[in-house]
């Protein structure tokens, strides 16, 4: 890990521009692969899915094999213990109590003169939930993409996710779809499933938006599609910094920067404290935890490229450095994190205390898990009600109402040169 002391460095700055400005999405070589896959999927439809199946999978599929069948969802429950569909449940129930306190509802005032305003809140009709597969599971995925999208009332939910061994996908991921209710779930990943949601193919339908994590081909794909369907972000390795005081345990801020870095080799961990002592101690635990992981060598590549412990002058500084950072997860190891939180401006997602590990917001905690990366929590939000909603004005207005504010209309009209704009409203006018 790479250990920056902004009081001892005069080069600081530089050292710390690598996070300030950390991964970007523009790849020419990468973006013109993603491109021709795009555009070969709106061509082809299924063919193309199916080739790029065999090709980039390694697993060969009929056109009737796409969607996911009942009896392999059924089959899927007898690969499940007990014990972990209970926990999927519980996951499950916690996520919808959360986001069923962001729903908001549609509304409407009176003026004089008979005005009537408000503002509409309708559901999206149809959504596409991507969801990581191949090699992995990530049924949390599915409850994080799912919830928010029923809660505010789409009813039209399309999951797609690349399919492993067997040309099945995980029984986790199939569980925890049937256990949200969703009933098309399709064997297709990386840009081709981005492409087949957003222009749709013979058998699987186009949306309205793409939700959910991917890797960089996912995430070059959304790039593409944005603006034909929406997407909730562009979003980059995971990564996680730390704020922390004297009272922080080095143990468990050990295990917190280890639970990110064995995600990705490009995943970003980050120190900030005014406490060199506790910098030592965490950089010994690193060194002992990491030899017992199961993705030790992720993990060992991911700290010594993207690691970072950070030393400031003091608590100040260490606060206006995380807000600069704007991290995807934020965990506050201080004595009194509700008097730091107060004060934390950017940040995907922000963890309490030292017994609030990011780990649980992973899967049950309640908020959303899919969240902004590489800074951009400086403008971007967790995935929530709203980004399955549209908001509408209206406006009802009488002859009264017009011929009291209809000549203040007309001049700004005019003031822009919109002649026909001001006869709309002249026309209606009372002739005098």
């Amino acid at each position: 890990m790479k250990i920056i002391a902004s009081t001892h460095q005069k080069d600081f700055s530089k050292q710390i521009k690598p996070l300030l400005n950390r991964f970007s999405f523009m790849n020419e070589e990468l973006e013109e692969k993603v491109e021709s896959i795009i555009k070969r999927v709106q061509q082809e439809g299924d063919r193309a899915l199916l080739d790029y199946c065999r090709q980039f999978d390694g697993v060969s599929l009929n056109r009737e094999d796409l969607l996911v069948s009942r009896k392999e969802i059924n089959e899927a429950y007898k690969q499940v213990r007990p014990e972990e569909i209970a926990a999927l449940k519980i996951s499950t129930v916690r996520i919808r109590d959360f986001h069923r306190r962001q729903k908001r509802e549609s509304w409407f005032f009176s003026e004089e003169n008979g005005v009537v305003l408000g503002q509409l809140i309708t559901p999206l009709e149809k959504v596409g939930i991507y969801v990581p597969g191949g090699k992995a599971s990530y049924p949390s995925s599915v409850i994080m993409g799912a919830v928010p999208a029923q809660i505010a009332g789409v009813k039209d939910i399309i999951m797609v996710s690349p399919p492993g061994k067997g040309k099945r996908l995980s029984p986790y991921t199939l569980v925890a779809a049937d256990m949200v209710g969703i009933e098309k779930i399709y064997k297709v990943g990386g840009a081709q499933a981005i492409a087949a949601l957003a222009y749709g193919t013979e058998t699987i339908p186009c949306v309205q938006k793409i939700v959910g994590p991917g890797n960089i081909f996912v995430t070059l794909a959304k790039k593409l599609v944005f603006g034909f369907v929406d997407i909730d972000m562009l979003a980059g390795p995971s990564e996680v910094l730390i704020l922390a005081d004297k009272s922080a345990n080095p143990e468990y801020i050990a295990a917190d920067l280890l639970s990110q870095a064995e995600h990705d080799e490009r995943a970003v961990t980050m120190l900030v404290t005014p406490e060199a002592s506790l910098i030592k101690k965490v950089e010994h635990e690193v060194l002992l935890q990491v030899k017992e992981l199961s993705r030790k060598e992720i993990a060992e590549r991911s700290l010594q490229d993207y690691g970072y412990l950070i030393q400031t002058k003091n608590m100040e500084e260490a606060i206006h450095l995380t807000n600069n950072l704007a991290a995807e997860h934020l965990i506050l190891a201080v004595e009194d994190p509700f008097s730091i939180l107060t004060r934390i401006k950017n940040a995907g997602s922000v963890f309490l205390g030292h017994f609030t590990p990011e780990t649980i917001g992973d899967y049950l905690a309640g908020p959303n898990h899919v969240l902004p990366t590489s800074g951009t929590a400086r403008f971007f939000s967790a995935l929530g009600v709203d980004d399955f909603s549209k908001r509408s004005g209206f406006t009802h207005w009488t002859q009264a109402a017009l011929e009291k504010l209809g000549p203040s209309a007309v001049t700004l009209a005019e003031i822009e040169g919109l002649t026909a704009h001001a006869a709309a409203i002249r026309r209606r006018l009372s002739k005098k």
